[in-house]
């Protein structure tokens, strides 16, 4: 009786070391949620605002920033670019012009500053007999129109191939060929062109302003475009016709007369 008493009593002190007491679960929930709201308060004690005078500071350079690009940049209007290639007798000249925009959306002409030009020779009418060579000659030209305009600028910058007396001495039908080969090159420059953007100017030998109510009656566009530009530098254009200064152009197979 004795042995299976202690028997009974070994096996259930067995019975109690192997199988652990269960803990409640709802204790449980209870301490993990004191832990997490014992971290979460630790962690918003560290937290600290940010200062007022950081907040204050990021508005005023803010503001700074605003007043200088009013300043020194709106003010003096939008920087654009006009390229144009004069095709003479002689050789071919690309002429880089750039301007600014004024509030009034007015251009605004630097012509000693804002004037950037380059030569190849010989003219376009030497290509008479090669027409590939008019459009490969004007390669050397629109790389340095590229260089001289920005490159984001370039979909917006007007280009315009005037071809003058060389040309004009040509048949319309040899005319045409050449600028055709030229137009194809223009088209692919990535400036802005059009087809009817590369043509022969009209050039007869006199050009008549009549002073009293500036109307051109009779007229070559070459000498014209010469006395706009002589006119617009000395500042006589656009005041009283009577003060305006005519002009004596030489070009390599003609010449004009504008006033």
């Amino acid at each position: 009786m004795r042995r299976s008493h202690a028997r009974n009593r070994v096996e259930s002190k067995s019975k109690s070391t192997t199988n652990p007491q269960k803990m409640d679960p709802i204790k449980l929930q209870i301490r993990s949620n004191s832990r997490s709201t014992a971290l979460f308060s630790r962690n918003s004690r560290q937290t600290k605002p940010i200062p007022s005078f950081i907040a204050v500071s990021i508005a005023i350079s803010l503001a700074l920033f605003a007043f200088i690009y009013i300043v020194f940049f709106s003010s003096k209007g939008s920087v654009k670019y006009g390229i144009i290639i004069d095709g003479g007798s002689t050789g071919t000249r690309i002429h880089v012009i750039r301007y600014r925009v004024d509030g009034g959306k007015n251009p605004v002409f630097d012509f000693k500053e804002g004037l950037d030009s380059l030569r190849v020779n010989p003219g376009l009418s030497a290509y008479a007999e090669d027409l590939a060579g008019a459009g490969y000659s004007l390669k050397e030209l629109l790389e340095f129109a590229r260089r001289k305009v920005p490159k984001k600028q370039w979909g917006e910058t007007e280009i315009r191939l005037m071809a003058t007396a060389g040309m004009r001495l040509l048949d319309d039908e040899v005319q045409e060929r050449i600028l055709e080969q030229c137009r194809k090159v223009l088209r692919v420059s990535g400036f802005k062109f059009r087809d009817d953007w590369a043509s022969v100017i009209t050039g007869n030998t006199m050009c008549m302003v009549l002073s009293l109510d500036s109307m051109i009656v009779l007229g070559s566009d070459e000498g014209v475009y010469a006395w706009v530009v002589a006119n617009y530098v000395l500042g006589t254009l656009g005041g009283n016709p009577l003060h305006t200064t005519g002009i004596i152009e030489l070009g390599g197979a003609s010449a004009q007369v504008c006033f």
